[in-house]
């Protein structure tokens, strides 16, 4: 006897469809699993043999062949339980057929045939939707999850039994029809979680600097003394980002399903991702790691904001790995499994102190030697460096500023201008690939990023003066070019480039200090 049931694998963040086949012949008594699997695949059949017979259905005493195919894709995670034993009750004539072939099902089996949740359902069951399935049949806890994927019909069961009652015909009353939703009718708040800009007092150029990196999507790097509003500042940035757009939401969502990090959303992930991994932080926690590479920081932060507080304190090689993701806006990792492919575009934020006391260089209280201070800036290297567009130094919060009575600006007035400028560069970049000023490729930037015959010789006399790079003399447009379009003006005048400047190099803010 012969069946044959639909489930999926997870591949990184994409999952590909998989056919479950089970062939019941006579001869020796023997239950075999085949089809490239992993270890966790493989204890599959110790599971399902003890959640049938558990669960008030024969085993059958025969050979026993099971194919999870195709056999060129490697398979791995507990979800193939309940399709396993879907397979085999329908090989063996416990349950109907001519249900199978309109749903696709996923679950991990306890040895009591209750079934348990597993990680990567929004993935899978876009991928059923995709194969043109009209059903999927889930555990209850991944109900949620599985339900945002408009279109598609989601049964929820608790059991092997419930699935089996199912296929017998019967009705899955309480979890029938999942609410068909569309991904624009979800709404949230931004705020959640977040610091509001209006809770920082003083610091003008530190909000500033937010608020251009924000608005052209810029890496950004603050220099300061402990306790002067680094961290709190870089926790307000994502309440100055503009909602996610559909696509957006549903491939952050993926990320985070994948990892087994989505939890019992009502709703796809609408906040953009805000991370701050500790600086003890591995490579492979930062790029993504183990056999089947999962995604890493970097991907967890795509399309919002990766935040490294300590800058310095984190291993050389760890913050290499960045080089790639800020310049292709992808991490590709290469394992003997395979070559996986995520989304890494977000902005980097950073915070370090000048010293690692923290005070220099004010004299009376840093307790470092210049060579000391040499030392900790010589852990960031150069090319990671260039790929940093502002260069902020943060000055300890004056008295008068702490204790004033003057209402600082909100968060909430600060978005409306980041997304004006959004609107304006989404008009500019049409038919592009990229968006955003601070992704304004070297070939392009003649075309939109031009200066007139003054700011021409100011941009001149800056990039002679302070023996600039090309790298840097890009890095001067792109920010100019969105503190244009903050200022609500069609072409960068020299103004915009001033202040362009003083967001300088991490080396000529260093000189600055007295280096």
């Amino acid at each position: 006897m012969y069946s044959i049931v639909s489930t999926a694998a997870l591949c990184g963040i994409d999952s590909l469809p998989v056919s479950v086949e089970t062939d019941i012949s006579s001869g020796m008594p023997l239950f075999d699993l085949v089809g490239y699997l992993s270890s966790d695949v493989k204890e599959a059949k110790n599971r399902v043999r003890s959640s049938v017979k558990n669960s008030g259905f024969s085993f059958p005493i025969s050979r026993i062949t099971v194919n999870l195919s195709p056999a060129s894709l490697r398979k791995s995670g507990s979800g193939f339980d309940l399709p396993i034993a879907i397979s085999l009750l329908a090989a063996s004539g416990q349950i109907p057929t001519d249900r199978l072939s309109d749903v696709m099902m996923f679950g991990e089996l306890g040895l009591n045939g209750r079934l348990r949740p597993v990680r990567g359902i929004l993935p899978m069951a876009f991928a059923a939707k995709k194969a043109g399935f009209s059903h999927v049949l889930v555990p209850t806890e991944n109900q949620k999850e599985a339900s945002l994927i408009p279109n598609l019909t989601v049964l929820a069961v608790s059991s092997l039994s419930e699935a089996a009652a199912f296929f017998r015909g019967g009705t899955i009353e309480s979890h029938a029809h999942a609410e068909e939703k569309t991904v624009s009718s979800f709404e949230g708040s931004l705020q959640e979680e977040h610091v509001d800009f209006s809770s920082i007092r003083g610091q003008s150029l530190l909000k500033r600097a937010c608020e251009i990196s924000a608005a052209g999507m810029h890496n950004l790097l603050f220099v300061g003394p402990p306790g002067a509003g680094k961290t709190l500042a870089a926790r307000a940035l994502p309440t100055i980002l503009p909602p996610m757009k559909e696509e957006e939401q549903l491939e952050v969502s993926r990320i985070y399903s994948a990892c087994g990090l989505f939890g019992e959303r009502e709703s796809l992930m609408l906040r953009r991702p805000f991370r701050s991994p500790h600086h003890t932080a591995t490579p492979a926690a930062l790029s993504g790691g183990g056999f089947w590479a999962t995604p890493g920081e970097v991907s967890l932060a795509h399309g919002g904001v990766l935040f490294l507080d300590e800058l310095p304190e984190f291993r050389r090689e760890t913050l290499e790995i960045l080089r790639q993701p800020l310049e292709e806006r992808r991490i590709v990792i290469t394992r003997r499994s395979g070559v996986y492919t995520y989304p890494a575009d977000f902005i980097l934020l950073a915070a370090m102190n000048p010293c690692r006391c923290g005070y220099y260089p004010d004299l009376s209280r840093c307790t470092c030697r210049k060579t000391d201070v040499l030392r900790y800036h010589s852990k960031l290297s150069g090319p990671l460096l260039d790929r940093i567009d502002l260069f902020v130094h943060v000055p300890e919060t004056d008295f008068m500023d702490l204790t004033s009575d003057e209402p600082e600006e909100s968060s909430e007035t600060i978005r409306c201008r980041v997304m004006k400028a959004h609107q304006i560069q989404a008009e500019r970049f049409s038919g592009k690939t990229y968006h955003f000023n601070g992704r304004i490729p070297a070939a392009d930037l003649g075309k939109f990023c031009t200066l007139g015959e003054t700011e021409k010789v100011f941009a001149k006399s800056c990039f002679e003066h302070l023996h600039m790079t090309a790298r840097g003399y890009h890095r001067l447009l792109r920010i100019g070019r969105t503190i244009a379009d903050l200022d609500g003006s069609g072409s960068i005048l020299k103004r915009h480039l001033e202040e362009a400047l003083f967001y300088k190099s991490f080396r000529l803010l260093m000189q600055g200090e007295g280096l």
